[in-house]
């Protein structure tokens, strides 16, 4: 939509424009007004919309660059000669209609600097169909193990039907079947990609335009491009359109159910080519396609089969987070996790198919007719669509195709009720049969970035970050920054993790070892106490050697200090503090918040033999009101997520109000790779990293002298402030230490507040004095209700105070916790 009038702030009104015919191509030409030549000489291609006088549709074109003062368009939709007066619009004006929610623009960058449009253009001018020198028909794109089966070649479209189309009958999920790879994780998300128009127009862009047309073969390149959302920006892949095809004459991996649509698997082939290979694919996580796909955060979630079954309130709970998270256009996918040592794909009773992906299509609550109602004995039904991505209606149970239920309704009643099949391979079940089978599912929700902000979305934050060595430190080697990965094979299937809030460092530790048990965590379980307890000795100069599977013994060489950053999960309490922070803070009462920690995606490096994820995760620990500096030791834990191998960890949570930091971790100190944190809140919020290890000099350093103690105070309570016969009053606190001071909040009505406030304060006497002042929130004037004042001592740690208030109205007191040093790095 004229992304390159953005900035301009103006709409160029009655716009005539003529239409002609170049070189047997119909072009719409425009000129712009005399005063914007001069910024026209930049223009670069990019989409624009034209609206007509009688037509209330936006048509979309493609701008072509011609010279100083034109632009050329090709449409297909105009006349091929003639004066026509439109409108021309920037990206975020709305021409005669009512304002609504615009979408932000968002960044798009090339993946290997390749450009759709100005390798489309040459192939055009050469006459020639676009053949991509990255990613050739040849076994380096399809397998990095395997061999290719025999007779396998590379066609395109056109040699494989008559009249090829990149969608037929426009787009829906009965267009994909998975093929041979074992790609389901990635085809299921594909199939909820499908579900919605607005998702798949950013990862298939300018889709009319790259659609055949049967009339103008000579405007047909052979190159495509899509888009997909990697570390917290959209990448634009381009291909050819050479796919792989058995010796049947068949497509030999993702294909549509018609034979001449190819959109399917043009996608396919593009996300190989992101992915490094074909088999690249093979085996992955459906929340990692989702993210992918939508820029989204997914939410792995783990359902509670035996309590979901038990009690009613607990499923109806869950049917009502699906149902508004589906009405809110998330997606969602499912699945059933294998057993230990139970074969992955292996088939139930029922039908359904373990360690497979499925994708849930509608989520119905439904009033029952009298028949149904006798049937099923229930008022109301709750029942749930799924789809089988291979295309096939698994379900043999209550409500599946064929069965009591079904045959009893007629199609007529089925479609007034809402059960409808769209697609084959969907399939009806009741939300009960879904908890009774389904053991994990992956719910992606939309974050969209826009001008007017509903109060009921997400507002998204998010900074990138890396885990690192300091400068002058010899880097490991690679073999041992993987010390928790290498040696473990490809998961075949989904990867499964169990999503419970972390409570302890040990419980952290046995969960990720349950999750890789062919793995060296495994052979570290015996280990757990020796690790938790590490001496800081150990930590900073000593080898650990670990016993890897297979006898391969690693040595590593801890060398961290305070400018590294990666230092490990929390068990590593030498080092942990060594991790990138970012800070952030919520007023009010509080909020819940979703954060996620996305690594960096490492399919790529699987030929090398080091594709596999980092086990990563993140700490929440609530620090100091006025904290603008990196923690130096460990303070209140508030949140803490699981640590898994995944690309992505995610934690939902309620905080109360105050001051935080996260610390994303990898679980062992060393390992380094770049991240994405993503902070999502019902209000703004502002997240930014900590770097400095002191609060920066003041500009009048010169004249005064530097900070030469550090002191954190944490005023926990505050007792009788007031008789018991007498209306407690509204207190707040103030806590001073020379020229800066921190306020709580206001305790209405309360004599005993809580006010667990954090402080810290760096002052430039050692001596200096803290004094804590309680006031009484009054109509007009505040009255003072009594202080206290601590003198600090040199080094003090955690020296808890119980201090009588005094000059006041109140004959109460205060409990303090107090640390100092006169090292400004220790606190």
């Amino acid at each position: 939509m004229l992304d390159w009038l953005d900035g301009w702030s103006f709409i160029h009104k009655q716009t005539t424009v003529l239409v002609q015919k170049t070189r047997g191509h119909p072009y719409l030409v425009y000129w712009l007004s005399q005063r914007r030549q001069t910024e026209s000489q930049h223009l670069q291609p990019r989409s624009c919309y034209i609206r007509h006088m009688d037509s209330a549709k936006w048509l979309m074109t493609e701008v072509l660059y011609l010279s100083s003062y034109t632009d050329t368009l090709p449409i297909t939709a105009l006349p091929e000669t003639g004066l026509i007066t439109g409108y021309i619009a920037t990206r975020n004006i709305l021409r005669k209609g009512k304002a609504k929610k615009q979408s932000m623009p968002e960044k798009v960058c090339t993946f290997q600097g390749q450009c759709y449009h100005k390798l489309k253009r040459s192939c055009l001018r050469r006459g020639a169909l676009f053949q991509d020198p990255f990613f050739p028909p040849s076994a380096e794109s399809l397998f990095y193990k395997r061999t290719p089966p025999p007779g396998l070649t590379w066609k395109r479209p056109r040699e494989l039907c008559k009249d090829p189309r990149l969608f037929v009958d426009g787009i829906s999920t009965r267009d994909l079947h998975q093929g041979s790879l074992g790609n389901c994780w990635m085809v299921a998300a594909t199939s909820c990609l499908a579900a919605e128009s607005s998702l798949w127009k950013k990862v298939i862009p300018d889709h009319a335009e790259q659609e055949w047309h049967p009339k103008r073969p000579d405007l047909y390149a052979g190159i495509f491009h899509f888009r997909f959302w990697r570390l917290g920006q959209w990448t634009d892949v381009v291909v050819d359109d050479r796919l792989p095809v058995s010796e049947e004459g068949t497509l030999l991996f993702c294909r549509s159910a018609t034979p001449r649509e190819f959109w399917s698997a043009l996608l396919e082939k593009a996300y190989a080519k992101l992915n490094g290979c074909y088999e690249a694919l093979e085996g992955g996580n459906t929340a990692e396609a989702l993210v992918d796909f939508t820029g989204g955060v997914s939410e792995p979630l783990s359902l509670n089969q035996e309590e979901l079954i038990i009690h009613a309130d607990q499923r109806k709970m869950l049917f009502q987070t699906l149902a508004h998270a589906h009405s809110h256009k998330a997606l969602i996918t499912c699945s059933i996790r294998p057993a230990e040592g139970e074969q992955v794909e292996s088939v139930l009773g029922c039908g359904l198919i373990k360690g497979h992906a499925y994708g849930v299509t509608a989520v119905r609550k439904l009033r029952m007719s009298e028949t149904l109602h006798v049937m099923c004995n229930a008022a109301r039904l709750y029942m749930v669509r799924m789809r089988n991505p291979w295309g096939t209606a698994d379900w043999t149970g209550a409500w599946s195709l064929g069965s009591p239920q079904w045959q009893q309704l007629s199609r007529r009643e089925r479609e007034k009720m809402g059960l409808i099949v769209r697609d084959v391979g969907e399939f009806w079940m009741e939300f009960e049969d879904f908890c009774r089978y389904f053991t994990d599912m992956v719910v992606c929700r939309l974050a969209e970035k826009s001008f007017l902000w509903p109060q009921t979305h997400w507002r998204e934050v998010c900074c990138h970050g890396a885990w690192t060595y300091a400068s002058g430190i010899p880097l490991p080697s690679s073999s041992s920054c993987r010390l928790s990965i290498k040696n473990q094979k490809p998961s075949a299937g989904l990867q499964w993790s169990n999503q419970r809030p972390a409570q302890r460092r040990d419980k952290k530790e046995q969960r990720l070892s349950e999750r890789k048990k062919e793995g060296p965590i495994q052979g570290e379980k015996q280990k757990k106490k020796e690790r938790a307890e590490v001496k800081p000795k150990q930590m900073k100069g000593g080898r650990e050697r670990v016993n890897k599977q297979g006898g391969v013994e690693m040595r590593w060489e801890r060398q961290l200090d305070r400018r590294s950053r990666c230092g490990g999960c929390i068990n590593h309490r030498d080092t942990f503090l060594h991790n990138p922070q970012f800070i952030f803070e919520l007023v009010g009462d509080g909020a819940e918040v979703l954060i996620s920690l996305q690594q960096e995606d490492r399919r790529m490096k699987r030929r090398e033999g080091r594709g596999e994820n980092l086990p990563i995760g993140f700490e929440v620990l609530r620090v100091e009101v006025n904290r603008v500096c990196r923690v130096q030791c460990l303070c209140e834990q508030a949140a803490s997520s699981v640590y898994m191998d995944s690309r992505s960890v995610t934690l939902r949570v309620t905080l109360g109000p105050g001051r935080y930091v996260i610390l994303p971790t990898t679980f062992q100190p060393g390992a380094t790779g770049r991240f994405l944190l993503r902070f999502f809140s019902h209000s703004h919020v502002r997240l930014r990293e900590l770097k400095e290890e002191r609060p920066a000099p003041s500009v009048w350093q010169c004249c005064i002298p530097e900070p030469s103690a550090v002191t954190t105070v944490h005023l926990l309570k505050a007792s009788v402030l007031s008789h018991p016969k007498q209306t407690a009053p509204d207190v707040y606190a103030v806590i001073r230490c020379e020229e800066d001071s921190v306020r709580t909040r206001i305790f209405q009505k309360d004599g005993s507040p809580e006010f667990n406030t954090k402080a810290i304060f760096y002052s430039r006497n050692p001596k200096s004095k803290i004094s804590i002042e309680l006031w009484r929130r009054g109509l007009l004037l505040d009255s003072f209700l009594g202080g206290a004042r601590l003198q600090t001592g040199g080094n003090e740690q955690g020296q808890n105070r119980v201090i009588d208030l005094q000059g006041g109205q109140s004959r109460g007191c205060v409990f303090v916790e107090i640390s100092s040093s006169q090292c400004l790095t220790d606190l």
